[in-house]
This record gives structure tokens, sequence and C-alpha cells, in this order.
């Protein structure tokens, strides 16, 4: 963030949040007036980086609760439900694969088969980011594995600085429309995104909805980095020297193959939860503390603990809490009554095309993911629910927006984590290239993929909602 928005940011959101909670706001109760303010002086501390988003996250809970705005069971509904745990579990899964070497395994299996360019290594920066989506149910884990090995590749073929930080940033972009293909491939803001709608939807059930549109946005933000990253030379791959790497592993081993084990039962139990109805949450918690037993397990131990972070869990449930806080005190309908038409379009690429443009703009402004989503999806669903449009459409849709779109590296933790030369390589102005043109190809994807092909899911009905 620029110097001194932080300060601004804190001063702003505080006088934000006092003139809303005393402004005379016609139709909103004193919970809601104060959920307003609250959420507001939240929304706008994330968006300036006033300070780490966990804190304001906390701060943000715990003034839910102290000034009465909701009980603390609504507060704190996710720490009851089993997203949370889908989340813990799937870092503790992600410790286990880098850790017992698995990953990297696959990864050296894949460069020396399929990597002989500077083009094929763009595209299996997105072909890697799909494979490793079954073993590691979060996309950063996934991306520091991936730029691991592609560091090796940077190293060994002496690629360019500029190529390189393309390579970089060809595995963050990646995980963006990769992580959307399984419900597994993310597992913080695909469960949400779920859960937001209030319908239940199995592993397979989001497979089938979501992952045509997820691969078709996957290639098309792939061929946009091909056309607008030309290589300043061509790169010549060392294949024997990732022999070595490969050989250094030694042969398959007890913890890897205990990994995969553990990791292929978790598939499996996801793959077939709509007929055992084991939540992927209670599935990722059972597979990861399975993997810390004597005998069968022994692949985690408790320095791995540390791979969980606390602040990353208190920004998803106070997220998630604006929407619930905001439903229970009556705020979503006020909104949604003051900055939405009275009726949504019947039309479903109007509808479509009414949301993206709309998260597209909050997103601008807001820049966090689940911020955004905490905000605009129970806003929809408000008149969506009086008008019998089906909620996953309006849950999905605004998904996708969000999973897809950044202009600059703050609009997507995704993107932010690889930013750097320590990390991706890449900078902002390299974000800002392929961001710029992609915010078009999100919109094809919403609304001239998404929409027909749940006409033929059965999720859009033909000609209406």
């Amino acid at each position: 963030m620029p110097k001194g928005l932080n300060v601004i940011g804190f001063i702003g959101g505080i006088a934000v949040a006092v003139l809303v909670c005393l402004l005379p706001l016609a139709g909103l109760s004193p919970e809601a007036q104060r959920c307003l303010g609250l959420s507001l002086l939240a929304v706008i501390w994330w968006a300036t980086g006033v300070t780490h988003p966990g804190y304001t996250s906390a701060l943000l809970l715990g003034l839910y609760v102290l000034l009465d705005v909701a009980p603390g069971k609504v507060v704190f509904g996710l720490w009851t439900s089993p997203i949370i745990y889908l989340v813990v579990g799937g870092y503790l899964i992600a410790a286990a694969v880098r850790d017992s070497g698995l990953g990297k395994r696959i990864a050296y299996h894949y460069i020396i088969r399929y990597i002989s360019s500077y083009r094929s290594i763009i595209i299996g920066a997105y072909i890697l980011g799909f494979l490793l989506s079954f073993l590691i149910p979060h996309p950063w884990p996934r991306c520091f594995l991936i730029m691991s090995v592609m560091a090796m590749i940077i190293k060994g073929a002496d690629i360019p600085v500029k190529d390189a930080a393309n390579i970089g940033l060809a595995v963050f972009a990646a995980s963006c429309p990769t992580s959307a293909i399984l419900l597994t491939g993310d597992s913080v803001i695909n469960t949400i995104a779920v859960s937001m709608s209030g319908v239940k939807l199995s592993w397979l059930g989001w497979l089938w909805q979501m992952g045509v549109p997820a691969v078709v946005a996957s290639i098309l933000t792939l061929v946009l980095q091909l056309a607008l990253y030309k290589p300043s030379k061509e790169v010549v791959i060392n294949k024997p020297e990732f022999q070595g790497y490969l050989a250094d592993l030694g042969p398959f081993n007890p913890v890897e193959r205990k990994t995969l084990i553990w990791v292929v039962l978790g598939v499996v139990l996801w793959a077939t939860d709509s007929l055992h109805h084991i939540h992927p949450g209670w599935v990722a918690l059972i597979v990861s503390m399975g993997m810390s037993l004597p005998l069968i397990g022994g692949i985690i131990g408790p320095k791995h603990w540390n791979d969980v972070p606390i602040a990353t869990l208190f920004f998803l449930t106070a997220a998630l809490a604006i929407g619930k806080v905001g439903g229970f005190t009556g705020m979503n309908a006020w909104v949604a009554d003051v900055m939405l038409p009275s009726q949504l379009p019947k039309n479903p690429f109007m509808l479509a095309a009414l949301i993206s443009v709309v998260g597209v703009a909050v997103h601008m402004v807001l820049g966090s993911v689940l911020a955004v989503m905490g905000v605009i999806i129970p806003t929809f669903l408000v008149l969506a629910s009086s008008q019998g449009v089906n909620p996953l459409f309006i849950s999905l849709i605004v998904y996708m927006v969000l999973a897809m779109h950044y202009i600059l590296p703050f609009h997507h933790m995704n993107m932010l984590v690889g930013l750097g030369k320590t990390q991706g390589g890449y900078g902002d102005r390299q974000v800002l290239r392929l961001g710029l043109p992609l915010t078009v190809v999100t919109l094809v994807i919403t609304i001239g993929v998404m929409v027909p092909w749940w006409m033929i899911t059965g999720l859009v009905k033909q000609g209406a909602m």
C-alpha cells in the first residue's frame, strides 16, 4: 500500500463508522445500523492496509458481540461448521505433501516428460497447478511448491530475469482459474461461496457445475498470457539435471506411500460425499489427523500446526460474519433495497451481466475477495429469494468474478503472495498488464460460458431463471 494510506484509512474508517451510526437512516434498526457502520470500518481498513487483516477481523468480530449487534453464536458461527475444518485440514494435508517429497516427485516427473521450451514451462505451470489441486486443497502452498521447482529450471537454464518473472507470474496467475475446477481446489473461497448460497452442493456437483467454465477460464488465461509475454530467448531444459534431482529423492519411500494413500482416500471420500453425506471439511480433518497417527501415519507432527494460519481463519470468519450478521440484523435487506433495482432481470444473461459488473466494480474498490463475497452475495440473495432465482446462480457468478478478476496484486491474495523477487519474481506492472484484459475474459466466462453451460446442466432453465 502507498505510504500514508493506512493512516488515512484508519481515520477514515472510524469517521465513516461513526457517521453511519449517527445518521437517521430510515428503515434500519439500531443493530443493523451498527452492523453497517462496523462492517464499513472493517472493509475500509482491509482495503487500505491499516493493520494486518487478522487484527482487523478479530476486532470486527469482538465489536459485533460487545456492541450487541448479534449474539456470539451468529458472529462466530463459522467455527461450529465443517468449513473451517476443511481449511485447517487443507493446510495440514498441504504440509504433508510438501514435506514428504511427494509433490516434488510428481513435479520432477512432469518436467522430465513434458517440459522442453519456454512455452511448455508456462503451460506446465497451469497443468501442475490443476494436478496438484487433487493433493493440496489450497492454492498458496501449491504455488510455492511449483515455484520451488520452477526456480531450479530458471537457474539451470539461465533464464533472463524478465522471462523468469513471466514464469513466476504464470505459477500464481494459473492458481486463480485452476483452483475453481474442484471444490477442494481452494478450500477457503470455494466452500464459502457454496455455504453463502444456502444450497448443498456435493464435490461432484461442484465439478459438474463449475468444471467446464473453470477449464475454459484456465485455457483463456493461459492463451492470454502466452500472447502477452513472449520470451526474450529460447529456453533449453537440462533434463539430466532434473533426473538427478529425482534420483536424490531416492526410491518411493514409506512416508510418500502413506501420504499418497491418505490423500487418495480423501479424494475418494470427497468425490463420493453425495453418497455418504460426510462434509468435505470432516473428511479433510479426519485425513489430516490420520496422517499424525503412529503406524498408519507419522507424516505430520507438532511443528506442522505452524502451517495453519490463525490470522487467515479470523479473516475468513469475519468476511463470512458480515453477511451472516447483516442478514440477522436486516442490514442486507436494507442495502439491497437502496443499491439494487427492485426487480432483478429475468433473462439469465442480463442477470449474470449485472452481477458481474457490480462484482468487478466493488472488487476494484475493496480489493478483498472474501470481503466482497461477504457484501455482494447476501445483498443479491435478498432479491433472489423473492424472485425464485436459484441462490447457486448468484453465489457462483460472484465467486467466479472474484476468483478471476484482479488489476493489481492486492485485488487477489493468490497474486499478492507471489509478488516480489523472493517469491514469484514479478511486480505490479506485470500483474496490471495481465489483469486489464483478464477483466474482459472474466466477463466472457461469467456471461458467455457459465450461463450457457448451466442451461445444459439444468441450473438455469432455458429462456428464464
